[in-house]
């Protein structure tokens, strides 16, 4: 490539956060969780082993074949997703390349969702070349709601929410907030972690010959929701407090958000305990655990980032 496209390119990328860079941080967040979407349908339709070796999708093929039936089609789609990934996540570090220097949180935020998709990757393919070992698998999930982690923080800092270089006021809220929204996304990710874990001792393994992790999955069960009860109590008092002084603005949003994704995805996780764990109701409990993972991530963030009353 000659230095006059180079600098012609260079000169297209932008020069300050625009439009470009908050779709594709908005891009990068949708995708993670329909990441996590698609790899449960994997999952729960048995679908783990329907490309059974990898980076090739058979000995022979690096896509997959007719004869592998809709196993195959599902296995390989979710591969594909994570190429579309890697595709916005390059884009979106291009966009933030002129950047660099005065905007280091966008920068290394998108270094950062860069970097772990192909570690996703490596540790799927992981996955499939150990039979689906479940603590494999269970790695590859946290790793997929570590990028839904990143990408809301990217997507406060894209928007000017949060951060140093935040261009929107937001509302002063009591010292309380800080560390009642951090520990309230601290229990969603431990909810999470223990999540997995339930995930691999229950009957879903993403194959019939998979193996589980050995362990009580009724005991597990309850543990699991033990977090759910301090995530349910941090968003009732910060909701509490919201209405108290009469929060306005993209915390009191967040914070709404947080409270109605707790409850449904507690609904969700009793209903789906006491009618036999169906495949349905499994896929919606992860997809909603991402929603919720990327909207605690996000009152916490806004909560740090406010001025105190």
């Amino acid at each position: 490539m000659s230095q006059t496209a180079v600098r012609r390119i260079a000169g297209w990328l932008p020069t300050a956060v625009d439009a470009r860079v908050r779709a594709l941080a908005v891009a990068s967040l949708v995708g993670q969780i329909v990441l996590i979407v698609t790899g449960g349908a994997v999952r729960l339709t048995s679908s783990g082993l329907g490309c059974p070796t990898w980076p090739r999708c058979t000995a022979n093929s690096l896509t997959t074949t007719p004869e592998m039936g809709y196993h195959g089609v599902v296995e390989f789609g979710n591969r594909l997703l994570t190429f579309a990934l890697s595709a916005v996540a390059v884009a979106l570090l291009v966009a933030v390349w002129n950047l660099r220097k005065e905007r280091k949180d966008l920068f290394w935020l998108a270094v950062a969702l860069l970097a772990s998709i192909p570690a996703q990757a490596i540790i799927g393919g992981i996955s499939v070349l150990t039979q689906l070992n479940p603590w494999v698998v269970a790695l590859h999930f946290l790793v997929s709601m570590a990028l839904v982690v990143f990408a809301t923080l990217l997507v406060n800092r894209a928007y000017g929410r949060a951060g140093r270089l935040m261009t929107h006021s937001l509302p002063a809220l009591p010292g309380s907030m800080r560390p009642v929204t951090a520990v309230t996304a601290a229990a969603v990710a431990l909810a999470v972690v223990l999540g997995v874990v339930v995930t691999g001792a229950g009957p879903h393994a993403g194959d019939a010959n998979a193996p589980r992790n050995g362990l009580d999955w009724d005991l597990v069960a309850h543990l699991h929701a033990a977090p759910a009860y301090l995530v349910t109590f941090g968003a009732l008092f910060a909701l509490v407090v919201v209405l108290a002084r009469r929060v306005v603005g993209p915390f009191r949003t967040a914070v709404l958000g947080l409270l109605g994704l707790t409850l449904l995805q507690a609904a969700v996780g009793i209903t789906q305990y006491y009618t036999g764990i169906p495949a349905l109701l499994v896929g919606l409990h992860m997809f909603v655990g991402a929603l919720l993972m990327a909207e605690a991530t996000n009152a916490a963030d806004l909560a740090r980032w406010s001025p105190r009353a």
